[in-house]
């Protein structure tokens, strides 16, 4: 597992491009029937990706559960929230089995022993990619379609942002601990995500890009508003924010990303908006 440890504001403004990748770009999440993990010391969210190919994974496999967590199963003090961004899979939470298609979500619960990923075709994999955050009671397992998620379209083509943000881990969905997730699509000739920027003190933030189009990117901004840094951010990657951080993008084509919130609350309006001309 990589441990990510915290970062404050003023160290930032003296990071080059290089020590500003390592501390916040998730890369290669996807390695055939193993699972990466990247424990971020900023409200101490996991970040973690699993393609089952030929084999089925279970979700602590390669990690050192007792050093890392304390515990003596994954989820004994977490919840999750897994997308699947890839060929149809399946998840078998202790013993009940959820199908999980192309972008449909499962919230796992607090307090489940075991979690294991398969894929329906090797040759066309399932990508699960999950953030799970410290939980203190269980909920609801759920299996939330992306037909079934709460859609809300927001902006324009004249400023182009239009797009539609799918909530599924969200207060409006369901209830969880502290854990909120979702989705945002892009539409065709739109590159714009999240503006106005904003930070959220009470929150971290983790955005993982994909439906990159080949040799584009995006280039997602971060850093405070008054001294703006950014990642330049291919295909089925993550980037960590800190509450103190912006996290907004633009890409070179349209793109989707999956945006995992937790922290002190679960507030959406709970934001500091920096007007765009404030920007620097």
């Amino acid at each position: 597992m990589d441990i990510r440890y915290s970062c404050n504001q003023r160290d930032f403004k003296r990071y080059t491009t290089e020590e500003t990748r390592k501390e916040f770009l998730i890369e290669n999440l996807y390695v055939p029937n193993e699972v990466v993990a990247v424990y971020s010391h900023v409200d101490r969210m996991v970040t973690l990706g699993c393609m089952p190919t030929t084999e089925t994974v279970s979700i602590d496999k390669g990690i050192d559960i007792w050093h890392n967590f304390g515990t003596q199963y994954f989820l004994e003090r977490r919840e999750i929230g897994i997308f699947n961004i890839g060929g149809a899979g399946s998840i078998l939470a202790d013993g009940v089995r959820y199908e999980l298609g192309y972008k449909d979500c499962l919230y796992i619960t607090q307090g489940t022993r075991e979690v294991l990923f398969a894929s329906d075709d090797a040759a066309a994999p399932a990508k699960f990619y999950m953030v799970s955050a410290p939980a203190h009671r269980a909920y609801e397992t759920k299996l939330i379609k992306i037909a079934d998620a709460a859609k809300k379209p927001l902006g324009a083509m004249e400023t182009s942002n239009k797009r539609v943000i799918n909530q599924f881990i969200h207060p409006d969905v369901l209830p969880t601990c502290q854990l909120s997730m979702g989705m945002t699509v892009l539409e065709p000739g739109s590159v714009w995500n999240t503006m106005p920027a904003h930070t959220h003190e009470r929150r971290m933030e983790v955005y993982m890009y994909f439906e990159v189009p080949e040799n584009n990117v995006v280039f997602h901004m971060m850093g405070e508003g008054s001294e703006t840094r950014h990642i330049v951010m291919q295909n089925e990657q993550a980037v960590i924010s800190p509450s103190w951080s912006i996290h907004a993008g633009a890409g070179t084509s349209s793109y989707t990303f999956i945006w995992a919130m937790g922290g002190e609350n679960q507030a959406f309006d709970d934001m500091d908006v920096i007007p765009t001309t404030r920007l620097r």
